[in-house]
């Protein structure tokens, strides 16, 4: 058995003696902890661990009633879990709790309290079994009431039916051929509703989903919102004062670069809320509000399964369908009568509106020298490296695209390259954006600094031949593996006289993340080293935005 080393014993003595009789115990939870309800955060018991099933270990002091410490352990985890939990309660109780030792202790579980006497014999506490541990059984009544008795995230009686009309759409994908600034009238006139205003999430490989706005006013002083405040917390507060019903789809995986689209469909699911500004964000959906999203789901499938090719140009267009309603609805009727259509007239709105913001920014950016930070899509892997020679012509040919330059050397062991590899749809975006800047025209390592945090920086910079530069990394100069990559990089530069190469690659979620194979490079853009006279920007400094 492990025992106490003798520091901890003497910190521990040195904490002063409360008389008091501490109850403690461990108990498997049927139910995960409710720690979202209004319930527990209103209680004095917070949750310390962010689990929410296994074993909950719990002391508390019965003189005061408070809970000193509280634990979520797995099921698996010896007595020495017990133990840590005590002398967090002792040397870091919950508030109000000052630290200190208890006068007693009391267990109702012998295996417990012989291990406790073991562990805690030259503390001078009394530990004792007793039958019954009336606070804490309180407490874990308390626990379960809350648990039960919160509501389920969709209706019972919809939920699977609910649920496979989310999946119909998904596997129907409206976003490869609509914009979100494409909004579709669905008129309903049930359930207090009268017209819903779906947007569709999804054409930029991000986000993917619907929102159903309850008014055109809404949608419209949201998107407003977006264009005239930057920060977080306006965009924030901007977010939550949507009035709508939703439906958003997500992957388990933890991985936030991959695209959904790219995933098996069991990989996928959707989730489903409500956002209203004096509501907020809820994840549960009530019954009207869930008739409501089934109805509209099977509209919009319905209209843009029979109107996709239509639909790719947005003209006017309309259809009414007779959506008959779940059979475990228990309503007078068995069906709704819902009209549908397009409202090209607001995407024209919101389209000029998007250009506003867009002629917004570019009057600021004039003002400023012409480095941008928005090409590279976020996460992607970036590297310095080379291709060697009997690759590069294999390269050449395999890419999608490939952009040549009048190569004079062939000098040294291979052409220097920057790889850049994130996800397929990205890569593709990625390669669009250089092809309609002209291609590439160099790439330079610029000097940067921040004199805030006194740290200087190599800056990665790809020129276009449309004379925009684009940051394609920022590493440090102290970092040793880029000094020797970088010093590599020089080196190879000047044995092909000058020249060099882009490589966007896929596969960054894949195994062969940080590694790609040929299989896996989209394009070859060829270029020149430049040097960081060539682009004449002098020491770019790091400095915070302005109020």
């Amino acid at each position: 058995m492990a025992v106490l080393n003798s520091s901890t014993r003497r910190r521990l003595q040195s904490l002063p003696r409360i008389k008091s009789v501490w109850e403690g115990d461990r108990r498997s939870l049927s139910q995960p902890l409710p720690m979202d309800s209004s319930a527990i955060a209103a209680s004095p018991y917070p949750m310390e661990s962010d689990s929410d099933s296994g074993d909950c270990i719990l002391w508390v002091d019965g003189s005061q009633g408070i809970v000193r410490a509280m634990d979520v352990v797995s099921p698996d985890s010896g007595h020495a879990a017990v133990v840590r939990a005590l002398l967090r309660a002792m040397e870091h109780p919950h508030s109000p709790a000052a630290p200190g030792r208890p006068q007693k202790i009391v267990v109702k579980d012998r295996e417990i309290q012989f291990f406790l006497r073991g562990i805690l014999q030259d503390l001078d506490i009394v530990i004792d079994y007793v039958p019954d541990l009336p606070l804490i059984d309180e407490i874990f009544r308390g626990f379960q009431e809350v648990a039960y008795n919160k509501p389920p995230m969709l209706p019972p009686q919809y939920a699977e039916e609910l649920t496979q009309k989310a999946f119909d759409l998904w596997l129907e994908a409206p976003w490869e051929i609509l914009a979100d600034r494409q909004i579709i009238s669905i008129e309903i006139n049930d359930w207090d509703v009268g017209n819903l205003y779906a947007c569709v999430m999804g054409m930029l490989g991000l986000d993917y989903g619907v929102l159903f706005y309850r008014s055109l006013d809404s949608l419209k002083h949201f998107r407003q919102q977006v264009v005239d405040n930057d920060s977080p917390e306006q965009l924030q507060e901007a977010f939550l004062s949507q009035d709508c019903l939703f439906v958003t789809f997500e992957s388990d995986m933890d991985d936030e670069d991959i695209d959904l689209a790219s995933l098996p469909s069991d990989e996928v699911s959707p989730s489903f809320g409500n956002l209203h500004p004096l509501e907020g964000l809820r994840s549960v959906i009530y019954e009207e509000e869930a008739l409501t999203i089934y109805v509209a789901l099977e509209a919009l499938y319905r209209f843009f399964k029979n109107s996709r090719r239509k639909l790719k140009d947005f003209p006017p267009l309309s259809s009414r369908y007779r959506i008959r309603l779940p059979k475990e609805a228990e309503l007078d009727k068995q069906q709704v009568s819902v009209k549908i259509g397009t409202m090209p007239d607001v995407a024209e709105e919101l389209y000029e509106m998007s250009l506003e913001a867009e002629d917004e920014d570019d009057d600021f950016a004039d003002s400023l020298p012409m480095l941008r930070d928005d090409l590279i899509p976020p996460n992607s892997f970036v590297s310095l490296g080379v291709i060697p020679w009997e690759r590069v012509d294999v390269l050449r040919s395999s890419v999608d695209y490939h952009e040549s330059a009048a190569l004079t050397s062939n000098g040294g062991d291979g052409l220097p390259i920057i790889l850049i590899q994130t996800t397929r749809p990205k890569a593709k975006t990625l390669i669009q954006e250089l092809q309609d800047a002209g291609g590439m025209k160099g790439i330079c390592f610029n000097p940067g600094e921040d004199p805030l945090e006194e740290e200087s920086y190599d800056l990665g910079i790809l020129q276009t031949e449309n004379e925009e530069m684009h940051l394609f990394g920022e590493f440090f100069n102290d970092d040793p593996t880029h000094v020797s990559a970088r010093k590599k990089w020089d080196d190879r530069c000047k044995k092909t006289k000058g020249y060099c190469g882009l490589v966007i690659a896929m596969g960054l979620t894949g195994a062969s993340r940080g590694n790609p194979q040929i299989k896996d490079m989209l394009a070859l853009f060829e270029g020149r080293s430049l040097t960081s006279k060539d682009l004449g920007l002098g020491t770019l400094q790091r400095l915070p935005m302005p109020l």
